[in-house]
């Protein structure tokens, strides 16, 4: 999940000298505030467009708590994982919602939580997700910075296509069946559904929102 916090709230809060005054950019140094650190130039970046003109009067704490959401290069990074590449903010879908290749121990592992998942919701698709953000977070670990916003796109297709294959296996097993709490799945209907059939369907397209995973219309079933 992509997280940004708000800090409009302490940047109203912030007093202290001008910033660009010698005396702001003294109390900084002292501070041990590198003023020509990415870092820094980033972190006035965000206060900036987030303060407006409190931006202009300088807190030192308040400098360098917001600079530790950076990395050295100035990288945004994510307040729940700590990696940075996953900060949608001024990228434009058509260049973050692309289909790559990814691990295959990824879609593995996507593949058999969101079938048990399927089947304890009784293909509502209202259960408990929580299984997801652990194989994310694992995946946007392996890839580089650069590719780890589509390689969660990525992972996000090849789940929702499972997913409608699961679904499209219960109907053919019983074409009475539809979704719903209580209601139990067709017996077997899953068992011969693999995800090297359901990947075997897929080609690529593009959708309003960027590059997608879609099924051709045959039996997944083996």
């Amino acid at each position: 999940m992509i997280m940004i916090r708000d800090f409009s709230t302490m940047f109203q809060q912030m007093s202290g000298m001008p910033i660009n005054s010698k005396g702001g950019k003294n109390m900084l140094k002292q501070a041990g505030i590198d003023t020509n650190s990415k870092q820094y130039k980033a972190a006035m970046n965000m206060m900036s467009s987030s303060a407006g003109a409190a931006v202009g009067y300088t807190n030192p704490q308040a400098i360098k708590n917001l600079m530790q959401n950076f990395d050295a290069n100035g990288d945004f990074k994510d307040p729940v994982t700590g990696l940075t590449g996953l900060n949608a903010n001024g990228i434009p879908m058509s260049q973050r919602h692309k289909i790559i290749d990814i691990p295959e121990n990824f879609k593995e592992e996507i593949f058999q939580a969101t079938k048990r998942a399927f089947q304890n919701d009784y293909g509502t698709g209202t259960g408990d997700r929580g299984y997801r953000s652990e194989i994310y977070t694992n995946l946007q670990r392996s890839l580089p910075k650069e590719d780890r916003l589509k390689g969660s796109w990525t992972l996000q297709q090849y789940e929702e296509a499972y997913e409608k294959a699961f679904t499209d296996a219960c109907k053919q097993a019983d074409p009475t069946w539809k979704p719903a709490k209580g209601r139990s799945l067709p017996a077997g209907a899953l068992d011969s559904v693999t995800r090297e059939a359901v990947e075997s369907t897929l080609v690529k397209g593009y959708g309003e929102y960027g590059e997608t995973l879609t099924r051709r219309s045959v039996n997944v079933s083996v």
